[in-house]
């Protein structure tokens, strides 16, 4: 894409309404712009690094056995007063009316909707487990909406809901989402720190928040130092397996948000093995048993053709919410510094003279070969100083800087920047193409 043509609105200066990093330059950067409180329209910059999330995460809810379904935003009010919850979720929940009448309401979180599912399809514990999951806009009224997409009152959501015969299947299908959901974090370069939470709402008696650590996070979180440096991606995972001692490794270390924290028991930690910092929520699972299936006679025929009512848990990721906690995570003074993983474009060719046909053509012919390789890139052709050009290029996030000036192609050479470390080095531009050679699940890898 030429950004000569590309609608990306980028500012010079912080808008005075951004009171975190992440809002900031979320606006700065041309990603998103506030329609109404709370309410943003997602421009082609964000939607890319909102995809990219989507992506990662289908994959890790597929690879563990998840299957997607796609729930509507609008939902009657007599399923919530079916489970009992109509009246007691609060104002948060934006009420409505249809032209007859009848009472609807913006679905907040979908329990009751996919039980009625589940119970109008599944009749035999032969047909268990289960586990749905679906990608949707939900909607809260929040009374002060604020930072951002990190407390929106709209915003797009990972939501999924597994469906077992006992106890002891739930606690399988909830270790799985423990794990995918380490992985999910983990494929987008975040450190997502497993504690245990309170069920608040939803019910139930086990939960885990899955928070990464900013310093301009919204908790103040207490851990074990060990949890941060621990790796999932480096391990061969069998869902089809028991999954508890991965489970009890990340679990058996302390690691509790303000809310949950146990002073006595973080202290015994070795004082250099304690991290106190700020952290951000970006995921959520819980088990609650029967709370939504046995008041919605959700229920299949047993063995011996007994009723049995199910057992159920959800599991929410902030799609949405990750975009602006990623930036918190990973930014610097300059701008965002994307992960390669989610980045809009994973490389940018810096024309330095748009008007020079020499250096047109060279970027044209390096843009055309990276294309063909499967690289998302981005071409800077716009007639502005090179200065404007290398600010704006900080300022997205890019994570790799192809420059391409008329002094450094007199020599058959073009500048590559990183842009994390800041790096910078001069290669044959015959030789760019073999640097980007293919796309692993995390980085770039090289072609012989």
């Amino acid at each position: 894409m030429r950004m000569s043509q590309y609608f990306l609105p980028t500012l010079k200066e912080n808008p005075a309404e951004a009171q975190i990093v992440s809002h900031r330059l979320m606006l700065r950067a041309g990603l998103v712009r506030q329609t109404s409180a709370g309410i943003y329209a997602w421009l082609p910059f964000g939607l890319r690094v909102l995809k990219n999330i989507e992506r990662i995460v289908r994959e890790e809810q597929d690879a563990a056995g998840a299957q997607e379904v796609l729930m509507p935003t609008i939902q009657s009010a007599d399923l919530w007063r079916e489970s009992g919850r109509y009246d007691a979720y609060g104002p948060e929940m934006l009420r409505i009316k249809d032209r007859h009448d009848r009472e609807m309401l913006y679905g907040p979180t979908n329990e009751e909707m996919i039980t009625v599912l589940f119970r109008d399809g599944v009749k035999s514990y032969r047909d268990l487990p289960k586990n749905l999951y679906h990608i949707q806009w939900k909607f809260r009224d929040e009374v002060r909406p604020r930072f951002g997409v990190m407390r929106g009152r709209e915003f797009l959501m990972k939501d999924n809901y597994s469906f077992d015969i006992d106890r002891a299947g739930a606690i399988r299908s909830y270790n799985n989402m423990f794990v995918a959901y380490l992985r999910t974090f983990a494929r987008m370069g975040l450190k997502a720190i497993p504690m245990r939470a309170d069920t608040g709402p939803i019910g139930g008696d086990l939960s885990h928040e899955f928070i990464i650590l900013a310093e301009t996070g919204e908790s103040a979180v207490f851990c074990h130092k060990g949890l941060v440096d621990k790796d999932i991606l480096g391990r061969a995972i069998d869902y089809a397996s028991d999954l508890q001692p991965i489970v009890n490794e990340w679990t058996s270390l302390y690691a509790a948000t303000d809310e949950m924290h146990d002073k006595d028991a973080f202290e015994k930690i070795p004082e250099g093995e304690r991290l106190a910092a700020r952290g951000i929520e970006v995921g959520h699972i819980f088990n609650f048993g029967t709370k939504y299936s046995k008041p919605m006679n959700a229920v299949v025929a047993g063995p011996g053709g007994e009723q049995i009512t199910v057992e159920m848990g959800s599991y929410g990721i902030g799609v949405s919410r990750l975009v602006g906690g990623i930036i918190e995570a990973s930014h610097d003074s300059a701008g965002i510094v994307w992960p390669e993983s989610v980045a809009p474009f994973r490389v940018a060719v810096v024309n330095l003279k748009p008007d020079d046909n020499v250096v047109m053509g060279a970027c044209v012919k390096l843009y055309d070969t990276l294309q063909a390789k499967g690289v998302d890139l981005l071409h800077d052709d716009r007639d502005l100083r090179p200065g404007a050009k290398f600010a704006d290029m900080d300022l997205i996030g890019t994570p790799w800087q192809v420059i391409v000036g008329p002094k450094g192609l007199a020599g058959g050479k073009v500048e590559l920047k990183n842009r994390k470390t800041g790096v910078r080095e001069e290669l044959p531009i015959d030789q760019l193409a073999q640097r980007f050679g293919r796309w692993s699940a995390s980085c770039w890898v090289s072609e012989p």
